[in-house]
Order: structure tokens, then sequence, then C-alpha cells
């Protein structure tokens, strides 16, 4: 059976970013909207999915979160703008 892990990019308005990886895409968006685990992103209010990757490693998902997270902030906002180029909430109808 096989799985699908995301690793994700997260971000305020201001653009504060929060790097992550999970099984469930929807659902992990929907508990940072909520603010429903405290922390970083709760706090900061990341709440907009500006990128996005999958696949079907978790091992894959963990080592590609990792290098993002070491990654300098410019070579994360470059990676979102190739993808993303107007930052916009990639799950902004998931919810509606």
């Amino acid at each position: 059976m096989s799985h699908t892990y995301y690793v994700y990019i997260m971000a305020s308005r201001t653009k504060v970013l929060y790097t992550g990886v999970t099984n469930n895409l929807e659902r992990r968006v929907w508990e940072h909207r909520n603010k429903s685990i405290k922390g970083f992103t709760s706090k900061y209010n990341v709440n907009r999915l500006v990128y996005f990757d999958e696949t079907d490693d978790i091992g894959d998902a963990i080592t590609y979160e990792k290098k993002i997270k070491g990654w300098l902030r410019i070579k994360k906002i470059r990676l979102i703008e190739e993808n993303n180029p107007n930052w916009l909430d990639l799950a902004a109808d998931w919810f509606s």
C-alpha cells in the first residue's frame, strides 16, 4: 500500500515562513489555520499554504524538509516564487 507524504511551506501575510512534512496536507493546513496546535505557526499567524511537494517515500520527504529548513531565507523565497510567484494561498478554497 502506497502513501503520499508532503513537504510544505506555510507563510503569514508578512511572509514569516514555516516548513513542515505531513502525510495529510489538508488536515495539517486546517490545523495551522485554526491554530489547533500551539507553537510557532499559531504565534506568528502562519496560515497560508504557499508551496508543497509530494513523494511516496517518507525518508525522501524528511530529507527534503531538513534540506529546506537548512537553507537561507532567500533560497526558500526563491523556491516559493519559482512555483508560486504571487504567493497565492494554494489552499484558499479547500475549506469553503
